[in-house]
């Protein structure tokens, strides 16, 4: 890879994570239902970077967990979104959605391989409160299906970015660009935590 393209890659995550918090709570009703949960993850730095953070770590273990933890993460985070529709009170939302961004920060940043069932159930709990989150926020005009539909594509392409981005990361200097993003992610988090 060469120094322009990791400089690029530098760039955009920096201009990321300089943007001001949009956080996506607060959806613009009059898009379809479908767009409205596409939208819904790419509105929020706080989803974003979660969801980037899981594909990142995933290419980072490889093997297995390439598709693993992504569908982990999915399928909680349905679990998380029919709970926050049905009105289930879950404890510590903000809390959980920024820890997700500390924890998987720090596992990005320190390189940490766990065996695949902590490493799943831990993905798997931090989509709960992802999907608690989305499913909550519904806009009273989306039909839950439509919605659910276009967050969880928005979910997959953005793991799916973060992998490709981590399948990337070849070679001593990209393995440090992809610790260093840990870092910035976990910074994020705490960042919003505060």
């Amino acid at each position: 890879m060469s120094n322009k393209h990791n400089m690029g890659v530098l760039i955009a995550a920096f201009s990321v994570l300089i943007t001001t918090t949009v956080q996506a709570h607060t959806l613009v009703t009059e898009t379809t239902s479908g767009l409205a949960g596409l939208m819904h993850p790419f509105l929020g730095l706080d989803h974003l970077l979660a969801m980037l953070a899981v594909g990142l770590w995933a290419a980072q273990q490889g093997g297995s967990r390439l598709w693993q933890l992504p569908l982990a993460f999915l399928g909680m985070m349905l679990l998380g979104a029919v709970l926050g529709q049905t009105g289930f009170a879950l404890p510590s939302i903000e809390a959980g959605i920024t820890s997700s961004l500390l924890i998987l920060g720090l596992m990005l940043a320190f390189a940490v391989r766990l065996s695949i069932i902590p490493s799943i159930l831990m993905v798997g709990l931090f989509a709960v409160f992802h999907g608690y989150a989305h499913g909550a926020e519904i806009p009273q005009t989306a039909e839950l299906l439509d919605y659910a539909v276009g967050f969880m594509l928005a979910t997959a392409a953005l793991h799916g970015l973060g992998i490709g981005l981590g399948l990337r990361a070849r070679g001593d200097l990209n393995q440090k660009l992809l610790r260093i993003s840990g870092v910035a992610i976990c910074l994020t988090g705490a960042w919003l935590w505060i």
